[in-house]
């Protein structure tokens, strides 16, 4: 059965269009879940019925929903209540693998110094290994920040419960009150994303 929603929650982001769709690794992932699918449904009784995959996210969380993610670095659990209160929280929905993440990532870390009253959160669905060095790489001004973190989406909860963006990476930018105040998806100028993030 988990199998099964997997698949689904993988077929849909396949239809990402920025990054996504040539990442050989979620390909990857996707005919497994496809496999697995298929051996479900094959190995099961006839009387037995699909349980309807979870719904999507087809519009941004208005408000911060709950969640449960895992730190990449320690795998511990990370919930709504972990986030620190009286600041804007910003979520990026990322793609290790994604060119135009990595250039967004790179333009955060060189302008850490104007977010260090912004909650950052990169989340990603894909193979904690491949996001493990992620910051190293591409953003290492943003390593051991106390307000950046990156998370593992192991549930595939952000696009049931927060939204299903058309292309990476998505920025969904949460007030000092958990109300949504922006969200977008692809890549935008550094000017934009600091005028976003920190707004009031």
């Amino acid at each position: 059965m988990k199998y099964i929603c997997s698949g689904v929650l993988l077929a849909v982001l396949s239809g990402l269009t920025a990054c996504q769709s040539n990442n050989p690794t979620t390909n990857q992932q996707a005919e497994s879940a496809q496999q697995e699918t298929t051996s479900a449904h094959a190995s099961s009784a006839p009387e037995q019925q699909t349980q309807p995959a979870p719904p999507m996210a087809k519009e941004a969380a208005k408000q911060i929903p709950d969640f449960k993610f895992y730190k990449v670095k320690s795998g511990i659990s990370f919930t709504q209540a972990d986030i620190p209160s009286g600041r804007n929280t910003v979520f990026i929905l990322f793609d290790p693998n994604c060119g135009h993440c990595q250039h967004e990532t790179g333009l955060l870390a060189k302008n850490y110094a104007k977010l260090t009253d912004v909650n950052i959160y990169f989340v990603s669905m894909n193979d904690p290994a491949l996001m493990a060095s992620f910051l190293e790489t591409f953003g290492k001004e943003l390593i051991d920040k106390p307000n950046v973190e990156v998370l593992y989406d192991r549930n595939q909860e952000f696009i049931q419960k927060f939204h299903v963006p058309k292309q990476f990476p998505a920025n969904y930018v949460y007030g000092s009150d958990n109300k949504l105040k922006n969200n977008w998806d692809g890549e935008k100028t550094i000017e934009f994303l600091l005028a976003e993030f920190t707004k009031s």
